[in-house]
């Protein structure tokens, strides 16, 4: 999985960083959401659970995905501004699948 950062924007009043990405998957599956909030993460230098990953949207046959996520400075913000349900979808680990 490769992330290129097309758009990154301050939004002071709201105290996040407003990030729009193409991740590229050639002959991968589309990553999910946890996978594209820890390589943020990684690349802002922040704990997974303060990105919260708005949006993915998969290109039909090119093996890219662009997405929309919201990078917040504290867990009170995040809580302040976004959805219960959104929160929830990006601070919870998927389950372990049983084989």
């Amino acid at each position: 999985m490769k992330m290129e950062i097309q758009e990154q924007r301050e939004n002071v009043l709201q105290k996040r960083t407003e990030v729009k990405f193409m991740i590229d998957h050639a002959r991968e599956c589309t990553p999910g959401r946890h996978a594209v909030g820890e390589e943020l993460a990684k690349k802002f230098n922040t704990k997974r659970d303060l990105v919260i990953v708005d949006d993915l949207s998969s290109l039909y046959g090119v093996g890219k995905t662009k997405g929309y996520a919201k990078i917040y400075a504290n867990m009170d913000d995040a809580k302040k501004y976004e959805s219960e349900y959104l929160i929830k979808r990006n601070t919870t680990k998927p389950a372990e699948t049983e084989e």
